[in-house]
């Protein structure tokens, strides 16, 4: 039986980019455009708050810290303080970095989004072991849903505003992507795409953003489920707890534009068990002054 709850008694303005970090136990979340990253035990205790001096996109797991897309470019986490040192800058005129995930391989990928009516279209972007970034498509006004298939080899991706979720061939070795494949066209399930996760039998997890729900879909693009959450806004799901077996969902309570809601519980993390289905331990970004394990 599947039992819907809370994650801890936090509100945050712009949930996004959850994440479990089996060494510490630990769910890792951002409070987007307070520029805040959270994190908390596995019963939902406040562990720490790190703010950083600009909106953060998304976080990953790195070989020591955390790697995030801050708006202005990829940066490292110091995982005593939080501090914030920048990595590679990333340009672009109106736009600012949104989600991203680490590969099987030790990269880390983030897609942009506009901030503001009129400006450039963002591109999806590939940060390498050696500290370079390279852009992988174009054409995003709001990237999101990246994740990656169990054997690294399709990275899925979104842009929230055309609704459609993608899957690319991705060379695990090398990093590179393939043409471009239209998987689901969300818009038919009331909403585009936001955040989104894979299961370990291969299942994408996505949140339904404005249709207050997340779906599952096979490699194939078929709905297999779809879950109606008790607020609105979710924002990203990602499998976690020590067996992975909890699907944590963020929300959005003010996104600083279109989304605002005055739910009570607005901007909580909503924990689902009971679904019968594990998820994947994060892939970690790996810098080339790193060993490898």
């Amino acid at each position: 039986m599947i039992r819907i709850g809370f994650f801890g008694t936090h509100r945050n303005k712009l949930g996004e980019s959850p994440l479990w970090d089996g060494r510490s136990r630990r769910l890792w979340w951002v409070d987007s455009l307070a520029g805040e990253i959270h994190a908390a035990s596995a019963d939902g205790e406040p562990v720490l708050c790190w703010r950083q001096a600009q909106p953060v996109g998304s976080i990953g797991l790195a070989a020591d810290g955390l790697v995030a897309a801050l708006a202005d470019g990829f940066y490292l986490i110091d995982r005593e303080r939080g501090d914030a040192t920048q990595v590679v800058r990333i340009g672009g005129d109106g736009l600012r970095l949104n989600d991203g995930k680490a590969d099987r391989g030790g990269r880390f990928l983030s897609g942009q989004m506009r901030v503001r009516d009129g400006g450039e279209d963002g591109r999806l972007w590939r940060l390498d072991a050696d500290g370079s970034a390279t852009p992988l498509a174009s054409g995003f006004a709001i990237a999101n849903a990246l994740c990656f298939a169990p054997d690294g080899r399709t990275l899925y991706a979104a842009d929230s505003l055309d609704g459609m979720l993608r899957a690319y061939p991705y060379d695990v070795e090398t990093g590179d992507i393939g043409a471009r494949r239209d998987l689901v066209d969300c818009r038919v399930h009331g909403s585009g795409p936001d955040g989104a996760t894979v299961d370990a039998d291969g299942n994408l997890w996505v949140a339904l953003v404005m249709a207050q729900a997340v779906a599952c879909f096979s490699p194939k693009g078929d709905l297999l489920r779809r879950i109606d959450l008790p607020i609105p806004y979710p924002s990203c799901p990602a499998f976690g707890g020590p067996d992975l077996a909890t699907l944590y969902v963020t929300t959005i309570a003010n996104s600083g534009h279109r989304l605002v809601t005055d739910h009570p519980d607005g901007g909580r993390i909503v924990a689902i068990d009971g679904l019968g289905v594990r998820g994947l331990a994060e892939g970690r970004y790996v810098p080339d002054n790193h060993i490898r394990e």
